[in-house]
């Protein structure tokens, strides 16, 4: 048995989550991804994974390993990359995870600049408004956005967004402006699934006072667009980043609310799984985003 394939076999198969995706991203069969795996467990006389019709689950000895196989495969990935023209020219596959809305609007239109520029990377890019595992699900590089950064992972801060709280004229016109952040009870709002404080909106006046309103909701949304949408219907005031409404501010097509009060920033990060062992795709990918997104981002001109 070639131990060293084996241990390739078997980690791309946890990351994968099952022996049929393992097999594609090797270019081989599932019965040889199978095949590898049954034998490593015999040489090893222990079981290193739970096999359900539905998913794949670690054991305590294959957890074990599979933290020293991946530190031994990178390993012999810097060794060989020391002598391979791969370690300085980017190539080969490279996946990638960002925010649907930030994704489309913002990431799409660079896609092509960086394709030419690489021309030996292939790159695969999955837009999903959750939080992703990107070891887990076996991705390279992941755009999120946050407000309290990341411990998990390595990142590189990439821009900075404001958010806003806004309405259409519409709704304003006939609902009144707040005043004061208490006066957002009496309003039709519409909240964001995924926002970190939930229907609690967080807000600061300019002496950093802050003034927490618990809203009441009339529609819940997980994904920005729906928010807009809505909110440019004159259904309701909602709280998004500029780098979703910045063009409806600018054009008057939404207006602020309680425009004296602050409402926490939020960064656009670039997550990686390590900063060991960057490869060169990786560290190509996220200095051409750096440069892409330096200076003020276009969304904040508002």
């Amino acid at each position: 048995m070639d131990r060293l394939r084996a241990f390739e076999v078997f980690v791309t198969v946890v990351n994968r989550g099952s022996f049929a995706r393992a097999a594609d991203a090797l270019d081989t069969s599932p019965a040889n991804v199978t095949r590898y795996v049954n034998e490593l467990e015999t040489h090893l006389g222990t079981r290193l994974l739970n096999r359900t019709s539905r998913k794949l689950s670690l054991t305590e000895g294959g957890d074990t390993l599979y933290s020293r196989c991946r530190t031994i495969l990178e390993d012999v990935a810097e060794t060989e990359g020391l002598l391979s023209r791969t370690s300085i020219e980017p190539r080969g596959r490279l996946r990638i995870n960002a925010p649907v809305s930030f994704g489309v609007l913002h990431l799409a239109p660079l896609w092509p600049e960086f394709m030419q520029r690489y021309p030996d990377v292939e790159l695969e890019i999955a837009l999903i408004d959750r939080v992703v595992d990107i070891v887990e699900e076996g991705f390279d590089l992941a755009i999120r956005i946050s407000r309290a950064g990341t411990t998990e992972h390595a990142a590189r801060k990439l821009a900075t967004s404001r958010n806003v709280l806004c309405a259409s004229p519409d709704y304003l016109n006939q609902w009144g402006y707040p005043e004061i952040p208490q006066d957002l009870l009496r309003h039709q709002c519409i909240g964001y699934t995924y926002a970190a404080t939930g229907d609690d909106w967080q807000l600061t006046d300019s002496n950093g006072r802050d003034h927490p309103v618990q809203v009441n909701c009339r529609m819940h949304t997980n994904n920005g667009d729906t928010a807009r949408a809505a909110a440019l219907a004159g259904r309701g005031i909602i709280w998004q980043p500029t780098f979703l409404i910045g063009d409806d501010l600018r054009t008057g097509k939404l207006v602020r609310v309680l425009p004296e009060y602050r409402l926490p920033d939020i960064d656009v990060l670039a997550l990686y799984p390590s900063r060991r062992h960057v490869s060169a795709k990786v560290r190509a990918a996220i200095d051409f985003l750096v440069d892409a997104f330096s200076g003020l981002p276009p969304w904040d001109n508002v």
